[in-house]
């Protein structure tokens, strides 16, 4: 059984030769408080990882899943039905009920949809920051019981300002839990395991896309019950189930690997050593200084990434809050336009998980954000282009398959290439959290007087795909031009026989910057 030293696989060692030959005096993650980590054959750690994943990945899948359908829900009720019905029938009065009950005009709906992102993008780094203070077993649990709360409340407004209200505070309380989530699955799985994971988690929002359609289709039907239109109901159930899934979340999420009480303490001292030599070969800091903020604020990879991430999260918001807005433009009643957005989110959610596997075992990430950029592409083309509707519709696939598919991979990108615990917190929490801002564009872009086309919006979306194709290239090239500049000075020292220049806490200091480091591609 072979553990990575630093990033290279030149550099794997047995876990007994790496054990034996470092002496340092750190205590990496509670190590000190379990024995010295076994060695596993590669089935026995594969059984590892996946009595991981069942404890895991299950309950912070579901967590996701409702944050998803959460927020953009309100896309179902409002932008489905803001279209007269083209075939006159007589319930599409019923279900324009969130606009006729809130008397929503004009720009209205999406400055309610834009109060969510401006919170939810400001709260996301300090949540990061608190995360392992209130410990995550507490922490994300909280939060979603909060925002279930905020989210049940939210049926019961009566007028526009008390709606945006509710979205604020629901970009408040939903602020921490995709950042906390990424943050935490990297404190649990090696560098190259990461982007399966984050993709199980975030197939989740692309299973949200299909049951947010076929809520809305059978939820409708609840309209007028207890004096309560269609909409009301949906925000209001949807916020019990929240609620109870956090409550359950109190007593199945667990902390850290080394406090895991579902593992033996052996399992528990194997993931704790694995992760102390992954991304560094003398072990990753993880405890807070004011340097970690700066390095990350400071650190050109930080910044080069949000772009990335607008290329992607842009396509992903936008069709995701307008899915129904377009398809309904196609012609179909609202019932069959909602059915209709359900077979989209399941190809996105098949294309999350084979990227995210394949990514994994390439131990790549960029072909598989570009293949999605790729996807968008044609998707937003076809779409902005005089077709008819059913190439439109199957222009749909691209766009929500290409823009979910690749999400995982940016964030797992950028997750990978940033070294130090907290370093790696807080600059992912400002690459999501600035990069979310993308989402606000998105949510003010495709606008009912455009119907059916959508040149404006779709023109905006494939501005940000091409901002995709730009910065992705420039990110490689980087990557590639340092990886071989340290390669070239580790061969320079080792042929004239020189010993490391840098204790090991410099190194571990120095994080990605560390000569031993090597970035993903």
């Amino acid at each position: 059984m072979s553990v990575e030293k630093g990033s290279t696989p030149s550099m794997h060692e047995n876990i007994r030769e790496k054990r034996d030959s470092v002496s340092d005096d750190v205590d990496f993650g509670g190590e000190s408080t379990l024995p010295p980590p076994p060695t596993l054959t590669d089935e026995e750690e594969r059984r590892l990882w996946r009595k991981i994943d069942l404890r895991l990945m299950p309950i912070l899948s579901l967590m996701y899943l409702l944050s998803f359908l959460d927020r953009g829900n309100i896309g179902n009720f409002f932008n489905l039905f803001s279209f007269n019905d083209p075939y006159g029938e007589s319930g599409n009065a019923r279900l324009q009920g969130l606009q006729s009950q809130l008397h929503l005009t004009g720009n209205q709906y999406n400055i309610a949809l834009t109060m969510y992102f401006i919170p939810y993008c400001l709260f996301e780094c300090p949540a990061n920051l608190v995360l392992k203070r209130f410990r995550p077993s507490k922490w994300l649990p909280g939060i979603t019981v909060t925002w279930g709360i905020v989210m049940t409340l939210m049926g019961l407004v009566k007028t526009y300002p008390q709606l945006v209200g509710a979205r604020v505070c629901l970009g408040v309380a939903e602020a921490g839990l995709f950042p906390g989530v990424v943050y935490y699955l990297t404190l649990w799985y090696p560098r190259h395991q990461l982007q399966l994971r984050i993709g199980l988690f975030f197939g989740a929002a692309s299973l949200a896309g299909a049951f947010s359609g076929l809520l809305a289709f059978g939820i409708s039907f609840m309209s007028g019950t207890e004096g309560l239109l269609g909409w009301s109901w949906i925000f209001i159930l949807e916020g019990i189930a929240t609620v109870a899934v956090g409550l359950l979340a109190f007593f199945v999420l667990v902390d850290f690997p080394a406090t895991a009480t579902f593992l033996t303490p052996e399992e528990r001292a194997f993931v704790v050593f694995k992760k102390k030599y992954d991304n560094s070969s003398v072990g990753e800091e993880e405890h807070f200084a004011a340097r970690h903020f700066w390095s990350a604020v400071t650190d050109w990879q930080v910044w080069l990434h949000i772009l990335i991430y607008m290329s992607v999260i842009a396509p992903l918001y936008g069709i995701t809050l307008f899915l129904p807005t377009i398809i309904a433009s196609f012609g179909h009643t609202p019932a069959i336009s909602q059915l209709l957005t359900v077979p989209p989110y399941v190809f996105a959610t098949i294309l999350v998980y084979v990227f995210a596997y394949y990514s994994d075992k390439l131990k790549m990430r960029s072909p598989f954000v570009v293949a999605g950029l790729v996807l968008c592409l044609i998707g937003f083309s076809i779409n902005i282009s005089n077709v008819p509707s059913g190439v439109k519709y199957f222009g749909t696939f691209f766009c929500v398959g290409g823009s979910y598919a690749a999400f995982p991979g940016v964030v797992a990108w950028l997750g990978n290439n940033l070294a130090g615990q907290y370093k790696r917190g807080i600059g992912m929490a400002i690459h999501i959290g600035i990069g979310n801002f993308s989402g606000a564009i998105a949510a003010n872009i495709y606008r009912s007087r455009d119907s059916p086309r959508f040149l404006v919006g779709h023109g905006v979306e494939l501005m940000f795909v091409g901002l995709g194709f730009i910065a992705v290239p420039i990110a490689i090239l980087s990557y590639i031009r340092i990886n071989n500049k340290r390669d070239l000075a580790q061969r320079e020292a080792l042929e004239k026989g020189e010993k490391n220049k840098y204790t090991n806490q410099q190194l571990r200091e120095m994080g990605d910057r560390a000569p031993d480091f090597r970035y993903t591609l």
